[in-house]
């Protein structure tokens, strides 16, 4: 289904709502540049990851897309486990993983009070952004803490510059591409009036200080467009 969300007028800041999840599959590809190229990298080091099986969790896993093609991949016997705080991203999920026949666990769960077990893999795609500042430390702490020697924590963000002229830049880059991609100017103020407040984004210095301060001996980006980009950070 395509993502009309924003072509009528918002009433309320952007939630992940059923509305949302009707489209989020189709809003992805057309709102987050090269979003294919990060999840095939993603699914890259997953599958690394989970050479010897094991655990892996994905945060804000929404409609399991990335999950369900790990699934098909896997070579070995792994336990695929997916939280969202989102019902309807979690209904959507399920009838992807039932249409597949995927093993594939889905919880509703708050990720920052989830009691996670030793896992060798953590994938959280554009979920820290929504995370308050406050307490987006402590839940990067509580990833590494759950994750075993040599696991890795593998996050994609939208990221900032520092550099004013440059972060202006930066959006009016993203802006054209959203205009490729079929929507109007309308529909990208309606949706940047929405995620005011709600989606808070570090810089790419901030993201890789953050995670080694939480624990991480190595973070580093492995993948970026403009003002997107992926992370990985290892534990040792």
């Amino acid at each position: 289904m395509n993502d009309k969300v924003f072509t009528k007028p918002i009433k309320k800041q952007f939630e992940f709502d059923e509305e949302v999840a009707a489209v989020f599959d189709d809003m992805l590809q057309r709102s987050v540049p090269f979003y294919g190229e990060a999840q095939k990298i993603t699914e890259f080091f997953v599958l690394k990851g989970l050479e010897n099986g094991g655990l892996i969790y994905d945060l804000g896993c929404s409609t399991a897309s990335l999950l369900l093609s790990i699934h098909r991949k896997l070579k070995t016997k792994a336990t695929l486990i997916g939280l969202d705080n989102s019902e309807a991203m979690l209904e959507q999920a399920r009838k992807k993983s039932e249409a597949y026949g995927a093993n594939i666990e889905v919880k509703n769960a708050d990720i920052l009070e989830y009691d996670y077990k030793k896992a060798e893999v953590f994938v959280s795609n554009y979920t820290l952004q929504f995370i308050r500042p406050l307490v987006r430390e402590e839940l990067v702490k509580k990833i590494s803490s759950a994750l075993n020697k040599e696991g890795i924590f593998i996050f994609s963000e939208k990221v900032i510059s520092h550099h004013s002229k440059l972060n202006k830049d930066l959006i009016e880059c993203y802006y054209d591409f959203k205009k490729t991609q079929g929507y109007s100017e309308y529909e990208i103020m309606q949706k940047r009036e929405a995620l005011e407040n709600v989606l808070v984004p570090y810089s790419e210095d901030e993201n890789i200080k953050m995670a080694l301060n939480c624990g991480f001996s190595h973070c580093e980006v492995v993948f970026r467009w403009a003002n997107f980009a992926t992370f990985i950070a290892i534990k040792s």
